[in-house]
């Protein structure tokens, strides 16, 4: 059986980073005032909030580029940020919230912009040092292609037809790996073009490849119908 690290080999993690970077910034660039203001599927972000996130979080991407995570933590510590990555993300969107969101977009795309090229240059067998520890830099890539993704659609960006079936594929594919890396309780197989799922005490569910994805990034509607547990065991990439 192929297992899901192996279903990733085929997928070139920063050509991902760089399309959907790219659809965050075409979709940014659009914006009004009124498109800046509109809430996201983020609960209590406005869609300027998911930008402010998004830059600020990458003092988080460069310390781990530079080998100084304890550097990173340090600073939080100073700043009084508190309570794990959640309160980090909330102090990245604090602190920027009485910028122009022109500002907040121009530090984004160039942090951002050195970002992908530094994890680009080093190479996807290369070594990144995380807050979990030592981790490969195509992998840590593949989370930071998830994030955009699922951001992307938090705000609406626009996905076009003809990339749509590829972006579901490549984002079940990167779900199934963080499943099988985190050792997940759900057995996780595609077929016939669904997404089917078993827990060890043998609850199932069939999912359509994107209802597959909105489970692993925590984005399913309040109402949709998937049994509690099994929408806890996929939940991985948020």
């Amino acid at each position: 059986m192929t297992s899901a690290r192996d279903e990733l080999a085929g997928l070139d993690p920063f050509d991902i980073f760089d399309t959907e970077a790219a659809r965050l910034d075409r979709f940014f660039s659009s914006l009004d005032d009124k498109g800046w203001n509109r809430p996201s599927r983020c609960d209590g972000w406005r869609v300027r909030d998911v930008l402010a996130h998004l830059a600020g979080e990458e003092l988080y991407n460069h310390a781990c580029l530079d080998d100084d995570i304890d550097g990173f933590f340090e600073l939080l510590d100073h700043e009084g940020v508190r309570g794990g990555f959640d309160a980090f993300n909330e102090w990245c969107v604090r602190k920027r919230r009485g910028l122009p969101v022109e500002q907040v977009l121009d530090e984004w795309r160039i942090k951002n912009g050195e970002t992908r090229a530094r994890m680009r240059a080093l190479g996807r067998d290369a070594t990144l040092h995380t807050s979990a520890g030592p981790y490969p830099v195509g992998l840590q890539t593949f989370h930071y292609d998830s994030e955009y993704a699922t951001h992307a659609d938090d705000v609406g960006a626009p996905v076009t037809p003809e990339e749509a079936d590829g972006r579901v594929d490549w984002r079940v594919r990167v779900g199934m790996f963080v499943l099988e890396e985190q050792g997940s309780k759900a057995r996780v197989e595609r077929a016939c073009g669904r997404v089917q799922v078993e827990l060890d005490d043998g609850l199932t569910a069939d999912l359509y490849p994107k209802e597959f994805v909105e489970a692993t990034v925590g984005r399913l509607p309040a109402d949709h119908p998937l049994d509690v547990r099994i929408r806890g065991a996929l939940r991985c990439l948020a």
